[in-house]
């Protein structure tokens, strides 16, 4: 008899496949789970908000004044109180001729002119220090300088990176806003709040929009076969640069996990993550330029294991917890199809609220000139960060900033007409209980960069191009690397002027830097660089006395002091001297200077070299010896190559 429909007995097929079909589905039920978890974090503690640099943000009272000092600035009495402290002495104060280069150096880049050297030796006046700082600061060329330490913070380059390098047809707008912003004294809150939100807070104004090229100036591999993969690595570079860069926290150590030192939790990375994401958008083989935000957002979710395939739990977009002690949310207002979300981001990193952004900022001023900043991890205000050598100081300067209208200037004025700025580099008898300066008693000897070393043989030279702006120039390079490229990656820049541009508008290649940045520590742009490193290596005297460019330059030089004279005399020497060291020689110097001179002479009446293979000075006077002009050069190039020039005092 047949049994009824729907109740026969099933097939041994039939039962398998319905096992299978059962297991499938508990499988998925559980890996279901497993990717949507419930979200939880570790809480904030009382010990987590008791570490200094989430402390609220309060005016200190002044440091009471030492016996003794003479402060010129209130930070003078926190530094000589800490002297006073550990029996420390002031190395006093440096000869003019060294402060002029340290500051020139110092604020612009770039050593001082020689009408700038007359007219400094020619002013006694009392306040003829502090008229020096307002024009220096006041100088175009400050804000070329000054740019260059913002865009290793936002890890600039004209190229996207990774294999093909390719490069960014319009990353040099960045560049140049950076300059113009910071040349014009743009308010630090402004300054950080275009960044982010350019294209919220000024819709229409193409500038504004060209600031949030802050945001995606990171490395991207443009022909990657994910694309979802690709957004989702760009979208946690960027988290992570804005929040070493803006707040000094390694806010990338939680994309895959709750960070293991500081106070920021997974989610707290997606929730800061969540306010870019509607504002990034990928295509394949195209690079990326500037934030802008289309349609409505899209729901933003925490990442398992940073696992860009594994969903979990959605999150709302939000500061970091740590950072943001009165819990205050995130208010977007949204606006001509933008969430709003960046705005309400920038509003908040410089709420009064916040303990981090402006000590963070004034941190990093203080490392612009005393090279070491007062917490000596820039970049990372944790736990395992170092803590600050001055701390009430470093909270001053936090608050000041805000009161002086976030005006960068402003703070630069007040640290270089300081007391402490204008110390002696020479040791005292501090050299024992101070070995690294941490307590300032003198003034930190540095090297200069190589950005800094190229303009500087150019300026001195009179090769110096004083064009601003556009497209990354390219230099000549060495042949053999040029072979390390592919092909058009570095096409020489037709017009040859151009090739004697500042270093800062050279093009920024990151899988090639230019021989001399490289030699000295220019960081490659494949993250963001908050201190670069100080190498001392081979190759670095091997470029300077070895290279084309250093050859090129000695030249040049020799041409400029040849342009008034068509002998090689003492006062040959002296110009050179002020020229190149920006001051006189002493007579031990100049019986050296000229008995090298002597000696290459000798060397090249020796060799019997032709008129075309002598390093002739450009330009070279038709009535002076071929050998005594290439000798000139020779000399120059020895001046270029002493550690008095690499160095600043």
């Amino acid at each position: 008899m047949m049994a009824a429909r729907g109740t026969a007995n099933p097939r041994p097929q039939q039962v398998w496949l319905r096992t299978l079909l059962c297991v499938c589905c508990l499988l998925a039920g559980r890996v279901a789970a497993v990717a949507q978890p419930s979200l939880s974090e570790p809480p904030i503690s009382i010990d987590d908000r008791d570490h200094w640099s989430f402390r609220p943000l309060q005016r200190p009272p002044r440091a009471p004044a030492t016996p003794g000092q003479s402060p010129r600035q209130p930070i003078d009495r926190w530094l000589a109180s800490a002297w006073s402290e550990r029996g420390l002495t002031s190395a006093g104060t440096a000869a003019r001729a060294t402060l002029l280069r340290r500051l020139s150096f110092d604020v612009r880049g770039l050593p001082p002119r020689p009408g700038e050297i007359t007219r400094w030796n020619a002013d006694t006046s009392p306040d003829a220090y502090e008229r020096l700082v307002d024009r220096l600061l006041s100088d175009p060329q400050s804000g070329e300088h000054a740019a260059q330490h913002w865009l290793d913070l936002a890890r600039f380059a004209d190229t996207d990176g990774f294999e093909f390098d390719k490069a960014r047809e319009e990353a040099w707008k960045f560049r140049d806003w950076v300059i113009d912003a910071l040349n014009a004294d743009m308010p630090y809150d402004r300054f950080i709040a275009l960044q982010l939100a350019g294209d919220e807070l000024a819709p229409g104004d193409k500038g504004a929009q060209i600031a949030t090229a802050f945001c995606l100036s990171g490395p991207d591999m443009p022909d990657i076969n994910s694309q979802q993969e690709r957004l989702h690595n760009v979208l946690n570079e960027l988290t992570g640069t804005v929040g070493s860069v803006l707040l000094a926290l390694q806010i990338g150590c939680a994309q895959c996990h709750d960070h293991k030192y500081d106070p920021i939790s997974q989610a707290d990375f997606y929730r800061l993550r969540a306010v870019f994401e509607p504002a990034v958008r990928v295509k394949r083989n195209q690079s990326l330029s500037v934030l802008s935000e289309q349609g409505d957002p899209p729901v933003s979710h925490l990442m398992i294991r940073g696992d860009w395939r594994r969903q979990g739990p959605a999150v709302t977009a939000a500061a970091p917890r740590i950072a943001n002690p009165s819990a205050a949310p995130l208010t977007a207002r949204p606006a001509d199809g933008s969430s709003g979300r960046r705005t309400a981001l920038a509003h908040w990193l410089t709420t009064p609220s916040n303990p981090l952004t402006a000590r963070v900022i004034a941190n990093r001023l203080w490392q612009f000139h005393f090279g070491e900043g007062l917490c000596r991890t820039p970049s990372d205000f944790g736990t395992i960060g170092e803590e600050p050598s001055h701390p009430a100081l470093l909270d001053w300067l936090a608050v000041e900033l805000p009161h002086q209208g976030w005006s960068l200037k402003q703070l630069h004025r007040l640290l270089i007409t300081s007391t402490t700025y204008r110390q002696r580099t020479q040791a005292t008898d501090n050299g024992q209980r101070d070995p690294d300066n941490v307590w300032l008693a003198r003034f930190p000897r540095r090297r200069l960069s190589g950005e800094a070393l190229r303009d500087a043989m150019l300026s001195v030279s009179g090769s110096l191009s004083a064009a601003r702006g556009g497209p990354g120039v390219m230099p000549p390079l060495p042949p053999e690397l040029l072979k390390t490229l592919l092909k058009n990656q570095w096409n020489v820049t037709t017009r040859q002027a151009d090739h004697y541009r500042r270093s800062i508008y050279l093009f920024a290649r990151r899988n090639l830097r230019y021989p001399m940045f490289e030699a000295f520590d220019r960081p490659d742009g494949n993250a963001s660089c908050p201190r670069r490193s100080q190498s001392t290596t081979a190759p670095q005297s091997l470029l300077l006395l070895n290279s084309r460019f250093a050859l090129d330059a000695a030249k040049r030089l020799a041409g400029a002091l040849l342009a008034e004279r068509s002998t090689v005399d003492q006062a040959t020497y002296r110009d050179l001297f002020w020229r190149v060291l920006c001051r006189p020689p002493t007579a031990t110097e100049q019986h050296l200077l000229a008995t090298f001179y002597g000696r290459q002479r000798t060397l090249l009446s020796t060799q019997r070299r032709s008129r075309e293979s002598l390093a002739l000075p450009l330009p070279c006077p038709v009535d002076i010896d071929p050998i005594d002009a290439a000798a000139l050069t020779d000399v120059c190039l020895a001046v270029f190559n002493t550690s008095e020039f690499l160095y600043i005092d």
